[in-house]
């Protein structure tokens, strides 16, 4: 009974502190932009991801045949990387355009042009390259389009966005007659507040360029790189990024939803990074090359979902197949598995549950945190070779994720290693829950 009140008394704690931070920063206008303009940016990351994957597949064979089979003198492997930096190479400029659609979208406001105010902003701040003698040519370099460019990108589109709806939402704007159609209306509507927005990208434009201050771009990555990469670039931050991730599932919160808008961008402009190594053939810490990106986290860390749980769903298994399975961890067995292996873990979370189960809450934060440090510890020495910038689809289940996103067979025995760790953490707990079961379920027939 005292571990009941124990227990309870945990839970209600954690529900009663964590609860009210998650609702209120779940409902932040701002973060929910920042969530939806980066996902929004996601297809064109994945797509970008799977042709330079194909484009360096660790088989001479296939390298040789992309990089010598030409057609009017331009490789295949050439076209693969135009359609990586046409892709992924643009997730600033899109990222740009979904946060100011979906923070003006939110005051109810037209989110369309919003976005579109947006990427001619992004434009206007964003310096040009110059080329040409005779003919000057100008054009825009791919990092500051891509990566590089999304610090300027949130902070752009949350302003235009904001801007665009007070205007929009105190009527000054130009109204068109009921006659005209909505979408010649809507484009006069976003004249005078895209006409101030854009005036004031490009002032703020020409006095960084007036000052020799350079360009607003590498201005903001100096100011906030290194105090956002305390936290989205160390092992101590990602660790702190685990803990409120678990806590806020616990308490049945998406901790995604929460935590990735504000350190998602890190991990991503991370993954660029690496990207650019990769495909230059200097991928490796001595070159800038980061541990910590996207596919660390969603291929590494949370495998079978947040709180890493592929190992939870394994130890079901374990107990089914020992024959000392719960009838309810019976039933539950085959819906969690299968999904769980493919990293969607809603089934074990409110099915088991795991939500508010305190006997499940350490392992629920300790075995991710251990998939981060001895992921961490084997890239770090050389053992595991950094993430190459290809962002796998979270669904891929373990050993194929790892492979594809290191190019190496050590990225998969990473993997192997981490889920028997999660299983060797996650076994004890269950089987404490699985007793507990079963006595309830004795219970119950004795009842009846």
């Amino acid at each position: 009974m005292a571990n009941n009140k124990k227990d309870g008394g945990f839970a209600a704690a954690v529900e009663k502190h964590l609860m009210p931070i998650a609702i209120k920063m779940g409902q932040m206008k701002p973060l929910i932009a920042i969530r939806d303009g980066i996902a929004i940016a996601m297809p064109l990351i994945i797509i970008g991801s799977i042709f330079m994957i194909a484009n360096s597949f660790p088989l001479p064979m296939w390298t040789n045949w992309l990089a010598t089979t030409a057609i009017n003198k331009v490789t295949i492997s050439a076209i693969f990387t135009k359609i990586v930096n046409g892709s992924f190479g643009l997730i600033g400029l899109v990222a740009a355009f979904g946060i100011a659609s979906s923070y003006a979208e939110q005051y109810k406001t037209d989110g369309k042009s919003a976005g579109i105010i947006a990427v001619s902003a992004f434009f206007v701040v964003t310096p040009s390259i110059m080329s040409g003698d005779k003919v000057p040519l100008e054009g825009m370099p791919y990092g500051f389009l891509g990566s590089q460019g999304l610090f300027v990108a949130i902070l752009l589109g949350l302003l235009t966005g904001y801007i665009f709806q007070w205007f929009i939402n105190r009527d000054i704007q130009i109204k068109m007659p009921e006659t005209v159609p909505p979408a010649v209306a809507k484009s006069f509507s976003a004249l005078i507040p895209g006409a101030v927005i854009i005036t004031i990208f490009g002032a703020i434009y020409a006095i960084m360029t007036w000052s020799g201050l350079g360009n607003i771009h590498e201005l903001l990555l100096h100011i906030l790189s290194k105090p956002l990469g305390l936290l989205g670039d160390t092992l101590g931050g990602t660790l702190v990024a685990i803990l409120l991730n678990s806590l806020f599932w616990f308490v049945g919160i998406h901790g995604g939803n929460v935590i990735n808008p504000i350190i998602s961008p890190i991990w991503l402009m991370n993954t660029d990074a690496n990207r650019v190594l990769f495909q230059a053939g200097h991928l490796d810490l001595a070159h800038g090359g980061h541990i910590i990106a996207q596919p660390f986290m969603d291929n590494f860390v949370y495998m079978g979902g947040g709180g890493a749980t592929i190992g939870l769903v394994f130890s079901i298994g374990i107990l089914i197949m020992m024959k000392r399975a719960s009838e309810q961890a019976k039933v539950l067995g085959p819906l969690t598995i299968t999904p769980g292996i493919f990293n969607i873990n809603e089934p074990t979370m409110f099915g088991l549950p795991v939500v508010l189960n305190v006997t499940l809450v350490f392992p629920f934060i300790v075995a991710p945190m251990i998939n981060a440090i001895t992921t961490y510890i084997a890239m770090k020495i050389g053992f595991v070779p950094l993430c190459n910038g290809a962002v796998v689809p979270w669904t891929i289940p373990p050993i194929i994720s790892g492979f594809l996103a290191t190019n190496s067979w050590t990225g998969s025995l990473i993997q192997l290693i981490n889920v028997v760790l999660d299983v060797l953490i996650y076994l004890p707990f269950m089987m404490t829950l699985n007793r507990k079961q079963k006595e309830e379920e004795a219970g119950k027939i004795k009842e009846a």
